[in-house]
């Protein structure tokens, strides 16, 4: 019996709640192995990328997803988009929307946070 075909965006086209997200259109920080699939009963598994939460290109964070990966519906991923410094006077993502062209405040301990003097 021949495998499916990696190539193809459903493995089964009798089967339209499971596809390779590898073959979706393809984004710069997010790489998906071969053969791995998603599986979404609710809505279309070529909507994956919806489950990528505050995953913004300025960071520089990447999701990788490899090979033979079986993905359920109701994941979500949370990116580094998402944290919030716990070590200044605020928990105020200034980081994030300092990227709207704003000066960001200087880093302390990796984290981007509001210090003052």
């Amino acid at each position: 019996m021949p495998g499916a075909d990696k190539n193809k965006l459903y493995p089964n086209e009798n089967i339209k709640t499971v596809c390779y997200i590898s073959n979706l259109p393809k984004r710069k920080n997010v790489e998906i192995g071969d053969y791995t699939y998603y599986s979404d009963n609710k809505k279309s598994p070529e909507n994956f990328y919806d489950n990528i939460e505050h995953h913004y290109e300025f960071l520089g964070d990447k999701l990788i997803i490899g090979k033979f990966c079986a993905i359920a519906e109701g994941i979500k991923f949370i990116m580094n988009g998402a944290n919030h410094c716990m070590n200044g006077f605020t928990a105020y993502p200034f980081n994030i929307f300092a990227a709207a062209g704003k000066k960001r405040p200087r880093k302390l301990n990796s984290c981007h946070c509001a210090v003052t003097r």
